[in-house]
């Protein structure tokens, strides 16, 4: 690879400072959302209702992937992560149904 020069380097890191500030947020916002979904499963429990809704998830793919289309995003992309995010709260609503989970 060539040597780079100050401005090639300087800008470079600009964008990377930028994507790591944004990795930072979302971060921070994935936590945040687990937080809530977390209280959403020990709701359920309290109420016995089951891990997963599938008509809740697939109002919510579709809302996603209609976002991000309109923000310029490959809404595939979106749908699996958010495949990837549903997932995951399914588990830990199940950990809760069972009694691993605790507050």
């Amino acid at each position: 690879m060539t040597e780079l020069s100050n401005d090639i380097k300087n800008q470079l890191n600009s964008f990377r400072q930028s994507i790591d500030n944004i990795d930072a947020s979302l971060v921070f916002m994935l936590a945040e959302r687990f937080k809530i979904t977390k209280q959403v499963g020990f709701y359920k429990k309290e109420h016995a209702l089951p891990p997963a809704d599938p008509a809740r998830e697939q109002e919510q793919i579709d809302r996603l992937k209609a976002l991000a289309k309109s923000a310029d995003l490959d809404p595939d992309f979106s749908e699996k992560f958010l495949h990837f995010i549903i997932k995951e709260v399914i588990r830990h609503h199940e950990q809760i149904r069972d009694g691993e989970m605790v507050d």
